[in-house]
């Protein structure tokens, strides 16, 4: 087991109605002046933006707003968000959505603390020193931005989707209502479960070893949400099913399953590329397309942790072939992705032959860097699984 730092600061409010306890919370992180974040319509159809407006009227505090967040949140609506902060001497940001929202508003509060284009976090040239406080009423399990230290913003000029991590990406505090989440579309659904996974299954396999109880927390949240998932699809409303998904969202990604171990999140990587290329691409189908291509590559080195997988989380059983089992394992996952409605292949969503060695260039950053995961991801590499996943 490596060294680690485990520092989850963002304070969680978990169920029923916590939503309705805005004022109150806010005024306990001493804000005064609010940006209230969101995405389109949802949440002024559901009636929740006007709930929380009264909130804050009701503890006397003011805000401003700024909707329109649109998935693989753009740089265009970050700088509109940080010129209202800056005029209007904003402390407080609230974030009310999914991770796109959140990773929007993670931009504003960094991007409000200096005199350049946050856009320099994103491609690393600079490093934030200090962010405003964010606040964060969840409506979507899937991306863990509500508890992570990573922000993700497209630049919709350059066709770039690129991701940081901060300690001050850190929310200051999270609301979390499973209610909230019945109305989810089972499409955005089914992404959320897909993203959660992955985001465990990205660490879980990697090179390190000896991480018992990592290890463990790891397979009992892919088994809970696993099962939660398929039940989520056929009934919506089932609370406790989306209470685990909830909940998963943010244990998946605040940290708690990496502990002691190294890992990159290739997937990821590649994924980051499609539906910045693609912004029509949800992130979760990308991720869904991609695993089970990346995985057929990178098994020979990880084969204790794809035997896991299969026979623990996916109750593959067991036969006289360690690789027969590892390959029923991947193929059982993609047809559960398949199951709840993920694209499977990249033709599903139009991706050709041509793109293909575009993303390929593009994921190496155009020959600057290789990711060092479980296997290599060179451009030659990143051309194959793409390939795969055609």
């Amino acid at each position: 087991m490596n060294n680690f730092i485990y520092h989850t600061p963002t304070k969680v409010f978990f169920g029923k109605k916590e939503e309705e306890k805005i004022g109150e919370i806010l005024s306990a992180f001493h804000a005064h002046k609010i940006l209230i974040h969101y995405g389109k319509n949802s949440i002024i159809k559901s009636g929740l933006l006007a709930k929380i407006k009264e909130g804050l009227k009701a503890s006397n505090l003011s805000y401003f707003e700024l909707g329109g967040v649109e998935p693989n949140p753009k740089l265009s609506l970050v700088l509109q968000g940080i010129k209202i902060v800056k005029e209007n001497q904003i402390d407080f940001v609230l974030a009310i959505g999914g991770g796109s929202v959140i990773d929007s508003a993670k931009s504003i509060c960094a991007g409000a603390c200096v005199s350049f284009s946050p856009w320099l976090f994103s491609i690393g040239e600079k490093q934030p020193k200090e962010s405003l406080p964010l606040g964060v009423i969840l409506t979507l399990a899937a991306s863990g931005s509500d508890m992570s230290n990573s922000c993700v913003i497209t630049n919709e000029i350059t066709k770039e989707k690129r991701g940081f991590t901060s300690e001050y990406n850190r929310p200051k505090f999270a609301i979390l209502n499973p209610e909230l989440t019945y109305t989810v579309s089972p499409y955005q659904t089914a992404c959320g479960i897909v993203d959660i996974m992955m985001h465990t299954l990205e660490r879980f396999i990697s090179n390190s070893t000896e991480t018992w109880i990592t290890d463990e927390i790891a397979i009992g949240l892919l088994k809970a949400v696993y099962k939660a998932g398929e039940i989520v699809m056929n009934s919506p409303e089932n609370y406790d099913a989306r209470a685990t998904l909830l909940w998963a969202n943010s244990l998946s990604h605040n940290g708690l399953t990496s502990c002691g171990r190294d890992f990159v999140m290739s997937v990821h990587q590649l994924e980051h590329e499609l539906s910045g290329m693609f912004d029509e691409v949800a992130h979760g189908a990308g991720l869904a397309i991609l695993w089970p291509a990346w995985a057929k590559y990178a098994y020979p080195n990880a084969k204790d942790r794809f035997l896991k997988l299969s026979y623990e989380v996916l109750e593959i059983q067991p036969s006289n072939s360690v690789d027969e089992d590892i390959l029923a394992g991947i193929h059982k996952l993609k047809s559960f992705f398949k199951s709840i409605g993920m694209p499977t292949s990249l033709r599903e969503i139009n991706v050709t032959e041509e793109d293909i060695q575009k993303l390929s260039i593009n994921v190496t950053f155009e020959h600057k860097r290789i990711l060092h995961d479980v296997i290599e991801i060179d451009e030659a590499m990143a051309y194959k699984i793409y390939s795969e996943a055609l």
